[in-house]
Formats: C-alpha cells, sequence, structure tokens
C-alpha cells in the first residue's frame, strides 16, 4: 500500500501586517493651522482673598483670691469679767421670777462696777429700763362712775376725746342717771362735732341737775352748738323726777377741759 504523505502545518504564526506610520503633517502648514484658531480670551482670575485665621476668645484668667488673714486671737478676758457675768446672771433670775426690785439692783452693779464689759452693759441697761418701768408707781384704774368721769375729764384736757368717750361710757353704764357724766359726754361729743349727741346728752345733764343750765350757758366749750335751735331747747328741758344736784360735782367740774383757741 501507498504511504499518504500528510503535509505539516507550519506552527509559526502568521505575521501581522505592519502598523502604517502617521503622516506627519508639515511644520508649515501645522503653523497655518494654529494662526487660524483663534486664541481664547484668558479670563482674569479673581484675586484670592486672605483668609483670616480663626480668632480665640481669650479664657479668663481665673482670679485667685487672697487667703484670708487668721483670726486674730481673742483678748484676754480681764480677772472681773466672770464676776460681772455672775452678776448679771443674778439679775436675769430675779427678773424671771418678776422680782423687778433686786433685778434692778444687779443690773445696776454690772454697770457701774464693770464699764469696761461692753457686752453686758448693752443687755444690762436694755434690761433695767424693763426694771424700772415695772417699779413706777402706777395710778390705780378707776372703779366708781365718779372716778370714771375723773378719768374722761383728764382725757379732755390732753385734747384725747376718744379716750374720754370710752371713760364716759363707763361710767354712764355704772350710773345711768350721772347728770355730769352726761355733760361732759356733750362736751366730747360737741368737740367732735357729734351735734346730736351734744344736744341729747345736754338735755339729760339738764334734766337730772338744773344747775347745768346755768354752765352750759356760758361754757364756751359748747359755743359749736350754741346757735343751734336745739340748744335752747336742751336748756327749757323741765326737771326730772328725782333731780338733785351732786355734791361732788363742784370739785370735779373745777377740772373740767380748758376751751381750745
Amino acid at each position: 500500500m501507498a504511504k499518504s504523505h500528510r503535509v505539516a502545518k507550519s506552527r509559526t504564526p502568521a505575521r501581522k501586517p505592519a502598523r502604517t506610520a502617521k503622516k506627519r503633517v508639515p511644520a508649515d502648514r501645522r503653523r497655518v493651522s494654529s494662526a487660524r484658531t483663534p486664541a481664547k480670551s484668558a479670563r482674569p482670575v479673581p484675586a484670592a482673598k486672605p483668609v483670616k485665621p480663626p480668632t480665640r476668645a481669650a479664657k479668663p484668667v481665673p482670679v485667685v483670691a487672697a487667703p484670708a488673714p487668721p483670726p486674730a486671737p481673742p483678748a484676754p478676758r480681764k480677772p472681773t469679767y466672770h464676776e460681772a457675768v455672775a452678776m448679771y446672771e443674778r439679775g436675769l433670775q430675779a427678773l424671771q421670777r418678776r422680782d423687778f426690785a433686786a433685778s434692778a439692783d444687779a443690773l445696776r452693779t454690772v454697770i457701774e462696777r464693770y464699764p469696761d464689759e461692753r457686752e453686758l452693759l448693752e443687755r444690762a441697761r436694755l434690761y433695767l429700763k424693763v426694771c424700772e418701768r415695772e417699779l413706777e408707781p402706777k395710778e390705780p384704774a378707776p372703779k366708781t362712775a365718779d372716778e370714771w368721769v375723773y378719768a374722761a375729764t383728764v382725757s379732755l384736757n390732753q385734747e384725747d376725746e376718744a379716750n374720754a368717750l370710752l371713760h364716759l361710757q363707763r361710767a354712764l353704764a355704772a350710773d345711768a342717771r350721772h347728770d355730769h357724766a352726761h355733760y361732759m359726754m356733750a362736751v366730747a361729743s360737741a368737740r367732735r362735732n357729734d351735734i346730736n349727741a351734744a344736744l341729747d346728752h345736754l338735755r339729760r345733764a339738764v334734766a337730772l341737775n338744773p344747775d347745768n343750765r346755768s354752765i352750759a350757758r356760758q361754757d364756751p366749750e359748747l359755743d359749736s352748738i350754741r346757735e343751734n335751735p336745739g340748744f335752747k331747747a336742751a336748756l327749757d328741758t323741765p326737771p326730772a323726777e328725782g333731780a338733785a344736784a351732786r355734791p361732788q360735782q363742784a370739785v370735779l367740774r373745777a377740772v373740767r377741759p380748758k376751751p381750745r383757741r
């Protein structure tokens, strides 16, 4: 048999076609083309703003307080200090017992013997005033109608009409037929321009004691109601049953308030 011969393919790859070189443009043409294309107008570049560095707030410097000076050592007590304190406490104990005389003596001793103890002197003087006020003689409180009328007369002399009215009201509560209490009520009411009350009490005073009629005609304390028609009618009031003059009226009227100028 005849042997067939195979044609062996070449393993070497086929060569690629060589790249074609770019055509070079002549220099003169390149210059012409660049000349034809107008150059772009250059825009002015804005100047950059100066950047300020960030300002930092200054931190407050802490104020350090100066250290307080050490307290001064207490002054040494005098040997008489304890004696003064003991006498002062004795006065306070007597004051708490309401023994004002003994308390005042002890407090006066502190003030006279220990004048250098200023802390005790101020308090001793304060409590001494309390003792002296309690030791002052006090007038006894009025108990009878005559005493209330006398107290009212004193108040009127001091131009204290409000307090005088209170005294006279108590006098009339103790004795409603006290003619001088009614008369003084007429005076106090006239001072306060209470004409109706003044005429009413004047009428009762004349009815209980006809002697008040002649006194009222000359009394300058009643000038404010003298021109009133009721004044003459009050003086013409007939005596009440059992009306009689009081013997103590002469003494009471002697301290009757003086007319105000």
